[in-house]
């Protein structure tokens, strides 16, 4: 797994959102989120950026090693 879809899911959890919020939130679909933070689906720019503002971190963050959280 990836630091995308590992930092997805936990952001995505500390912030106690389904795949279903985070869905309504970004505009991405449900599925593909769930493809995403389980290595099954390599995210797009654009859908990276939809679920960073979603989640409110950096883009850049987002795919960063040592992202900050909490």
């Amino acid at each position: 797994m990836n630091q995308i879809n590992s930092n997805l899911k936990r952001l995505r959890q500390q912030r106690v959102l389904s795949l279903t919020d985070l869905a309504r939130l970004s505009g991405v679909n449900r599925i593909t989120i769930n493809r995403i933070e389980n290595g099954k689906q390599k995210p797009l720019p654009r859908t990276i950026r939809k679920l960073a503002e979603a989640l409110q971190v950096d883009v850049e963050d987002f795919a960063q090693n040592n992202l900050k959280t909490g």
